[in-house]
This record gives C-alpha cells, structure tokens and sequence, in this order.
C-alpha cells in the first residue's frame, strides 16, 4: 500500500526509484531515515525520495510509522522537481484512509498545500468534506482539528466575498445576492474560531472587515476589544494594533487612543506606531503625558531595529530641542539620558556610525547630531565629528 501511494513522482521508467541492492533491504529502518533526514538537510530531494521508497518497503504492514511517511512523503513532494499537483493529490488521499486518528490534519495539510499553489476552490472543496466526515469518537478527539477547518473555510468564503465586494463596488448589483450569502457562511465560522482563546489576527482582520462593510461598528468594537483584553488570550500585540486602528478610523477620542497605545508601548516599545504615540503625547497639555512621551521616543530608540528610523529620531531632536530652548523640565532629559550615558554614545554616535549615516542618508544625520549635540555637549569631539565628515 505504501509503495504505491509514494512511487509515482519520483519513478524510473521502469516504476521503482532505482534498482533495489539486496543489501539496501539489511540497512535497519533508522539507519535509512537517518539517510532521508540527511538528504532532506541538503535539499537533495530526488536522493531522499530514494531512501523514502526503501524505507517504506522495510516497514511492510507496519502502519504505526504512518505519521513519519506522511510528513517526509509531503515535505519531499513540495521540493521534489518531478512532483506536481496531481502526484501531491495521489500521496495525500491514501493518507487521509491511513491515518484516521490524523485525518483532519491531513486535509488541512492538502488544503494548505492546494492554496500554495493557487487552487483556491480545490481547497475549499476538500475542506468542505473534511468538515463532514464523521469517525464515532474519533471526530470528538479531533474538534479542534474541525475548527480550524471551519476557520479557514471562513477565510475562502471571506476571499470569495471581497472579490465580490469590489464588483459591487463597481455598479454590479447582481452579485449582492451571492455576496451576502459568501458574508453569512464566512462570518458564522470566524466568529466561532475567534471565541477560543488563541492568536487569530487574519480571522479577525477578516471579520472585523465585514462588519465594518455592513456598518456594525458596535460588534466590530467588541470583537476586537474582546480580541485585545480578554485576559485568557496570549498576549499579542497586533491585538492593540487593530484596536488602535479602527478607533483612529471612526475619529475616537484622543485618550481612547493613547490608552490603546500604551498597553501597546508596554508590549513593543520599540512597535513603529511608538512614533504616532510620541507625536499625541508631544501635543498634550498635560505636564505628565509630554514626559511620557520623552520616555516614549528614548525607550524606542534603545532598539536596534529604530537606530536609523530618521522619523524617531525626528520626533526626539525635536522635543529635546524644545524642552532646551523653553528652558523647562531640564530634569526629564538628564534622568532619561543618565541610564543611556554608558551606552548610547557607542551604540547611536560612533565615529563609523556618523560617517555611514551621512553617505546613506543626510536627513539622519542632521537629527542625530542635533541630539547629539544635547545629550553630549557641543564640545565632545564626536558630535564634532558629525558635522565634519
């Protein structure tokens, strides 16, 4: 059964991989899928396939190694140059009849693998029957495996329902009926995935976006609140990310948007939205929020990933150069600037550093040496160096 489930993609003429060596059928199981593993390592796939067939024929009714075929079987098939969609489709279908305690997990597998390769409606026909099987007390076992494959034919009823928004976008009134048909499937599926605990930021971008279309602002707003706050789901910042955005879409209040955004800032104080954070704390009124918008921007740029954010540095140099020139609140700079004073000046004002910002980018630069300038005093020879080079 084995042997003809994974043959057929890799075969010679003749219909075996190559020639079978008596002495190929005494290398022990192990030994041989050390060899795929090694093959694999090196992306010699056709290698691996020959190894795959032998190994398959040591086992001869062992089923127990079934997982193993399965998962070097799919992964040789996406590599494999011989391979198509037609060869996967024959691999995978006796997988799903062999591993029935996997057999949900096999047809997501297939659907992902039809979906890489631009099949959309071939995946969602084969979801479509996977979330019909019925196994006794295997289909309990496998509820979670069940809705993630409600899940995504959430998604493809969501894909298939855009497509058709933009038609009707365009005076088509025809397709409205389709359309709302493809919105009650897809939305009856992402909101039962979204309720378990999880990160599920495409189902939710995908629903939220439906009930934005349909103007259900309200239920959009609890989604991604429930998304965002509900202390049973992981920690995600992408969560408060969406919150912010469709708060800052539907003109929300600027505190709405400042408390979204510190929990986001505890999160990832380096997350780019940090800058339009520091900007609303910048305009504030309040003594307190402009001081946290300092910490803001310095904690930002003790990251790698914003040592050359020019807008970062943008909003530092200018707040910096305000807070000298008003001649207040002196004090927030020194406290900010006494933890950073060890490291700052080798990690952001290094003799290499300045000369590499003004070759790649002047604008950079000229904020850097402003800030420099303040957090070094004129007279250090490396903010001298800034202006020279």
């Amino acid at each position: 059964m084995y042997c003809e489930v994974i043959k057929a993609p890799w075969s010679s003429n003749s219909g075996r991989a190559v020639v079978c060596n008596n002495w190929l059928f005494t290398v022990s199981s192990e030994l041989c899928l050390s060899f795929i593993q090694d093959a694999m390592l090196q992306k010699q796939w056709k290698r691996a396939a020959e190894f795959l067939t032998f190994y398959v024929e040591s086992l001869e009714k062992d089923f127990s190694r079934e997982p193993i075929i399965w998962r070097i079987g799919s992964e040789i098939l996406r590599h494999h140059p011989d391979s198509s969609v037609k060869e996967f489709n024959t691999f995978i279908e006796p997988m799903k009849t062999l591993s029935v305690k996997r057999y949900l997990k096999v047809c997501l597998e297939h659907a992902f693998y039809l979906l890489h390769n631009g099949l959309i409606d071939e995946a969602y026909q084969n979801l479509s029957l996977a979330e019909s099987w019925r196994f006794g007390e295997q289909t309990v076992i496998q509820d979670k495996e069940l809705k993630l494959i409600q899940a995504y034919m959430g998604l493809l009823d969501y894909y298939k329902w855009s497509k058709q928004k933009n038609i009707l976008l365009e005076d088509d009134l025809s397709v409205e009926q389709e359309m709302h048909s493809c919105f009650r499937k897809a939305a009856v599926n992402l909101k039962e995935i979204i309720k378990i605990p999880g990160v599920w930021d495409q189902f939710v971008k995908c629903y939220v976006d439906m009930l934005e279309f349909y103007g259900d602002h309200n239920e959009a707003r609890q989604v991604l609140n429930e998304y965002a706050y509900n202390p049973k789901f992981p920690a995600n910042p992408n969560a408060h990310v969406y919150l912010y955005q469709f708060l800052k879409r539907h003109g929300e209040s600027k505190k709405s948007l400042i408390s979204v955004l510190k929990i986001l800032h505890d999160i990832v104080p380096s997350h780019e939205l940090m800058i339009d954070f520091n900007t609303m704390l910048q305009k504030s009124k309040k003594r307190k929020r402009r001081r946290l918008g300092l910490e803001v921007i310095f904690t930002a740029l003790d990251y790698a990933g914003c040592k050359e954010n020019v807008k970062a540095w943008s909003c530092l140099a200018r707040q910096v150069k305000q807070i000298v020139i008003s001649e207040k609140h002196l004090a927030w700079i020194k406290q900010e600037w006494n933890s950073r004073k060890d490291w700052w000046p080798a990690f952001h004002f290094s003799h290499y550093l300045a000369k590499k910002n003004w070759q790649e980018n002047e604008s950079l630069s000229y904020e850097k040496a402003l800030v420099a300038g303040i957090l070094l005093g004129r007279g250090n020879t490396k903010f001298s160096f800034l202006f020279t080079t």
